[in-house]
């Protein structure tokens, strides 16, 4: 055993089952060589994990487990000449992988504090054969062990997280009934290489604290706290850089086109269909820039390679014309009086500013193909001598707010196991569970958006009342998805069995 502030775990498991991709998940940088083979890692690696106030947490990789049955039987016979003969000579010779996977439990046996032991948790625990000697063989090594369900799938929630995630309890609980003859089994826990997020790790090191010998506990609970401290670090980072994101998003103007030079507007061309389509074209251009800057950085910041390569797709709903007429129904009455006959429709069209996305008119081809210098002047009145340009509605903030924080949670949940990241689309249910975190936010958002607009005069402030807002519904959505790390979220350092700790 290691000495109380050096808490050692070991990654164990049949050979290709994933231990390499979820240390590299856990460690946040690339260690050893993932291959879909058998037998990749052939000697054990130490890590550290955390470092904290003198103690530390560091995590072994080791060779998968082959011919289990044969290596059992080697290790209970090294202590005779001839069982010493052909584990360390001969094996390391004729055998390779037998001779490694000797050489990763003896390190087993002798530096483990607890063992962590990975299972393909796409096979039902009553047909994967090889797990009862490979416990047989975790009994030899006498450590206690927590078992970890690796592959269960894409992060959850899915269409509909309530099942999914009794679905997972139901799993852990089929296992723990499977190796309940092997007391050395401490605990069972769901956690997918590819698709965890550091609140879910969060509930693995909270779970090893019970695990280890009293004197270890108070090491361990440093290491925990001092683990959040760092994710909590990159989760405010996160935080800043999507406020400031969805700020200039919201300040984002593009105008339309210049007056003419006489100061006349260029009722020809200037508010013409194909005018707004550039300029939403322009606007949509630089928010596709500055969401794919955003999910670069935010793949930097988890300690992630790759990059972003998505497009945003507009709907004219989605946009605003800023220079809009502040027309009243009496000004609207006194234009359209003021023209005749087939012009006398033109008011209600004012009214828009000959702007409008949908069936309306568009005023100002209409005005250029008829001319006179009087409806030109009853025009620039309606628009109320603002210059007309396109920003982002609202409502298509409000949405952008939420998938915002979608991609926050895709990239928070991509393992380094898996590679450069690649967008990869959430489970339909995480939208929903994000949607009711924003719920009653909504009215708060409104204020931001309002801060922020071309017009507004408090951007510094508006990102910080819009960071708020994000911590709160991110937190909100995550402790959705996974209750049992709803203490990791605050920001404390703590865990649940600190908490327990603390109340006695």
């Amino acid at each position: 055993m290691t000495a109380p502030d050096a808490i050692t775990l070991s990654l164990v498991s049949h050979t290709n089952v994933g231990k390499t991709t979820l240390a590299r998940t856990l460690l946040g940088r690339d260690v050893g060589e993932v291959r879909d083979e058998a037998h990749v890692t052939e000697i054990s690696e130490a890590f550290i994990l955390i470092e904290a106030d003198g103690a530390h947490l560091r995590l072994y990789d080791t060779p998968g487990l082959g011919d289990t049955v044969r290596l059992l039987r080697r290790l209970r016979n090294e202590s005779n000449p001839l069982g010493w003969l052909l584990s360390q000579v001969w094996d390391r010779v004729a055998n390779r992988p037998l001779w490694c996977s000797q050489q990763a439990i003896r390190t087993t046996r002798d530096e483990t504090d607890v063992v962590l032991y990975l299972v393909n948790a796409a096979e039902e625990p009553e047909q994967a054969g090889y797990v009862r000697h490979e416990l047989d063989l975790l009994a030899w090594v006498n450590r206690p062990v927590l078992i970890l369900l690796n592959q269960t799938g894409p992060a959850h929630p899915r269409d509909d997280p309530a099942p999914e995630a009794a679905a997972l309890r139901d799993l852990e609980a089929r296992w723990r009934a499977c190796v309940a003859p092997w007391p050395i089994v401490r605990d069972v826990l769901g956690l997918d290489a590819f698709s965890r997020c550091w609140a879910h790790e969060g509930v693995l090191f909270d779970r090893i604290v019970p695990l280890l010998p009293e004197a270890s506990r108070p090491a361990m609970r440093a290491c925990l706290a001092a683990w959040n401290r760092r994710n909590q670090e990159v989760f405010r980072t996160a935080l800043g850089r999507m406020a400031a994101y969805l700020v200039q998003a919201a300040a984002d103007r593009q105008a339309l086109a210049a007056p003419a030079r006489d100061g006349s507007l260029d009722l020809g061309g200037r508010f013409s269909l194909r005018a707004k389509a550039r300029a939403m074209r322009a606007l949509r251009e630089r928010l596709e820039a500055a969401t794919r800057a955003l999910v670069g950085e935010l793949i930097a910041d988890h300690g992630l390679d790759g990059q972003s390569s998505l497009r945003l797709r507009e709907r004219l709903e989605d946009f605003t014309v800023t220079g809009a007429p502040r027309v009243t129904p009496g000004l609207g009455a006194a234009v359209g009086g003021a023209v005749s006959g087939a012009l006398g429709g033109l008011a209600a069209d004012l009214l828009t500013g000959g702007l409008s996305f949908g069936g309306g008119l568009v005023a100002g081809a209409m005005l250029g193909a008829l001319g006179g210098a009087g409806l030109s002047h009853a025009y620039r009145l309606a628009l109320g001598g603002d210059a007309p340009g396109v920003t982002w509605s609202d409502t298509f903030l409000r949405d952008l707010c939420r998938q915002t924080v979608l991609r926050y949670l895709a990239v928070a949940h991509f393992g380094r196991g898996r590679g450069g990241y690649t967008d990869v689309d959430l489970p339909e249910g995480w939208r929903r569970v994000v949607d009711e975190a924003f719920a009653r936010l909504d009215d708060r958002l409104a204020a931001v958006w309002r801060a922020a607009a071309p017009s507004g005069s408090g951007r510094a402030e508006a990102r910080r009342h819009l960071k708020a807002i994000l911590g709160e519904a991110t937190r909100r959505a995550l402790a959705a998805a996974y209750p049992e790390a709803a203490p990791f979220l605050d920001g404390t350092g703590g865990g649940l069995q600190a908490r327990r700790t603390a109340q006695g």
